[in-house]
């Protein structure tokens, strides 16, 4: 295999008439400055990675990119594979649209998946739209469902693309049908729900291949133009869920839908997650001695179940899908690290070769291809290696670089994350990762306690950007697996929020290990997370209010209560409430009642546009702790949403977080 070039993004698209290449991106590290100061560092790694998604043409010689661009903005921008010439697609400013993944229906067609929300509503709505254009840019159009003034409802979810087709400019996708009434006579379209059609992407014509259905959430394709599994979601007479659903799949000739599973209430049902058209399987995740595993289904009418893919361990999560038509080659799942489980022989044999040719990048992931798969798109990166998005040519065995996704941390040395254990008060080992300061030292160091978001979530191992800006800093990071942490199976815990008070003795003995192992001076040890992890940064606190020195927050849930309350105008709002729990549940795992407890000081950063954890939030934890005498700061990003996906904002949360630790814990 040989590997070509590394070329730096802004020396391949230098000729592109936008501004790409800098406008919402930092510059590369002066050479001249060895070692940037904490202003300089916050830019630097506050910037957004380059590819949000990337995605190859059917013949394999261009790949579309969706990319941040200044302030909010996205960017499609198409790259030549051989070249890497580069030109603006299409873009949106964010002000509601921004673009979130696009896929190629030819070689010169691209569709696009948008998301907006539509704040003036109350709740405010969010929503997708479908667009496609030219590669160059032109014929843009919009190919959902139109609606019209005489609409019953607004359109929510239109336009996924489940069956990209063989690449001859038509797309199997979800359409939400509305239906229409005028002046309270109905006279309008009658169709209601979701249905799926086959779309000319070109001309946004299309034909009906699943009739609308309101009880629909979901289909899945075969790869081959069939709609095979619909999901059905339970919901009592307003509409409102319960967290359960049953799913349907349709035998080849047959027009009659048979169950294929219900979640309701049975946790070892399939659930699906692909079907291969060519095999006539379905493959599904099932529960197998406490953690999940995927199994191929018959969909002949017999129903007949086998195991492809387990781990005694951990949770196998995913399953890996090639090419256009979507066929099932592997699994995935997380022990210390992410790994992949080739079961199809050829792919299992790239992967090796991969892992061969670029051993300092062994987090290796296929993530496009060309139609006849004879080229691919590959990531590689590590902890210390934000990452390489590469062409793979198969008949050369080529290995050429396509664009980098951070190029300008290439001079900053990254400081390795490393897997380690801790036992809790109860004697449960917890996994963690440890990351030292760059450094390299390890005793009596100023550390931040990371819990993850969530709370079904977990880390992994991998580069971090505000792990990495914080050993910049000369900070010691430990992120804590507490239990209700996802991909450790049932045993290892559930519901993180209504049992918060087992997940936060889990953060706060990490904090004590750390002290115990000599790792932690225990007058500098912080506390710092982001959503659920906020969340377990101010309540850790309520539990434990002399352990952690400052707490920084980042869109915080602080009332519980408040949590269930914002969630009653959605259909959500049954599962939240039964998620979250009530009475004392409630009253003691809300950090805002309790603000008299807290003692450090407290910085929270809030994004106004947040549907996930609403802004009023902060501010009441806010209110809470200066009517409590306490120490509080709350910054507020006006138009940003939960992520926070700007970089300036970005900069400006990771330079002032930084400078708050520094005078609360006295370095």
């Amino acid at each position: 295999m040989t590997i070509g070039r590394r070329l730096r993004v802004g020396a391949a698209i230098s000729a592109l008439a936008v501004a790409w290449a800098t406008a919402g991106h930092a510059a590369d590290a002066p050479a001249a400055q060895a070692k940037p100061d904490a202003a300089a560092l916050a830019k630097l790694f506050g910037t957004l990675p380059r590819v949000r998604d990337i995605s190859l043409s059917p013949d394999g010689k261009q790949a579309v990119i969706v990319s941040p661009g200044p302030d909010i903005a996205t960017y499609a921008i198409v790259l030549d594979a051989e070249t890497r010439a580069a030109h603006l697609a299409g873009r949106q400013d964010g002000k509601p649209m921004r673009l979130e993944e696009c896929g190629w229906a030819s070689n010169s067609r691209i569709v696009c998946a948008q998301s907006g929300v539509a704040f003036d509503n109350d709740p405010p709505i969010p929503y997708t739209r479908t667009v496609a254009f030219d590669s160059d840019g032109k014929n843009p159009l919009y190919i959902g469902r139109r609606t019209s003034v005489d609409s019953e409802r607004l359109s929510q979810f239109d336009g996924r693309v489940i069956d990209w087709l063989q690449g001859d400019g038509h797309v199997i996708m979800t359409r939400d049908y509305v239906p229409e009434y005028n002046r309270g006579n109905f006279s309008g379209r009658a169709d209601d729900g979701l249905g799926v059609d086959r779309v000319d992407a070109l001309t946004g014509k299309g034909d009906t291949v699943e009739k609308p259905d309101n009880k629909v959430k979901d289909y899945i394709s075969d790869g081959q133009g069939n709609v095979r599994i619909k999901a059905v979601p339970s919901a009592d007479d307003r509409g409102i869920l319960n967290g359960g659903t049953t799913y349907f799949y349709r035998p080849v000739g047959e027009n009659r839908w048979k169950i294929f599973s219900k979640t309701d209430g049975d946790a070892d049902a399939f659930v699906p997650m692909a079907v291969d058209g060519g095999k006539n399987l379905a493959y599904a995740v099932k529960p197998l001695d406490g953690h999940d595993a995927i199994y191929s289904v018959s969909l002949d009418g017999n129903f007949t179940s086998q195991l492809v893919a387990s781990h005694p361990q951990v949770d196998v999560d995913d399953v890996i899908t090639i090419g256009r038509h979507g066929r099932v080659i592997g699994a995935r799942y997380t022990t210390d690290r992410r790994q992949a489980d080739y079961f199809d022989p050829e792919y299992k044999k790239i992967a090796a070769m991969l892992a061969r040719a670029i051993p300092s990048t062994p987090l290796i992931h296929i993530v496009s291809a060309s139609a006849d798969e004879q080229r691919l798109v590959i990531f590689a990166g590590s902890d210390v290696d934000p990452g390489h998005y590469y062409i793979y040519d198969k008949p050369t065995h080529h290995l050429n670089e396509l664009i980098e996704d951070r190029p300008e941390l290439d001079d900053v040395k990254m400081a390795p994350m490393k897997s380690v254990t801790f036992k809790t008060r109860d004697g449960t080992e917890i996994p963690a990762y440890l990351t030292l300061p760059v450094s390299g030292e390890g005793k009596n160091l100023p550390v931040i306690v990371m819990p993850h978001g969530g709370p079904d979530y977990r880390d992994e191992w991998g580069f971090d950007w505000i792990v990495q800006f914080f050993a910049q800093r000369g900070f010691a990071v430990l992120q804590p697996q507490f239990r209700g942490s996802s991909g450790y199976g049932a045993s290892f815990g559930s519901n993180a929020i209504k049992n918060w008070k087992l997940a936060m003795d889990d953060v706060c003995d990490a904090g004590r290990w750390l002290v115990k192992e000599g790792i932690a001076d225990p007058a500098k040890l912080a506390i710092v997370g982001w959503s659920y992890g906020g969340y377990a940064a101010l309540q850790a606190n309520v539990v434990d209010p002399t352990l952690f020195k400052a707490v920084v927050a980042v869109a915080p849930v602080t009332d519980l209560g408040r949590l269930k309350a914002d969630a009653r105008g959605y259909t959500s709002s049954a599962i939240v409430d039964r998620e979250v729990g009530s009475g004392d549940t409630v009253v003691q795992g809300s950090p805002a009642r309790h603000a008299d407890r807290i003692t450090a000081p407290v910085l929270m950063f809030h994004g106004d546009h947040d549907l996930n954890v609403g802004v009023a939030q902060s501010k009441l934890m806010d209110q809470a702790l200066h009517k409590a005498g306490k120490a509080s700061t709350l910054v507020v990003y006006p138009g940003l949403d939960h992520q926070l996906a700007e970089a300036g904002a970005r900069a400006d949360m990771l330079a002032k977080a930084d400078a708050f630790l520094r005078t609360a814990l006295h370095l």
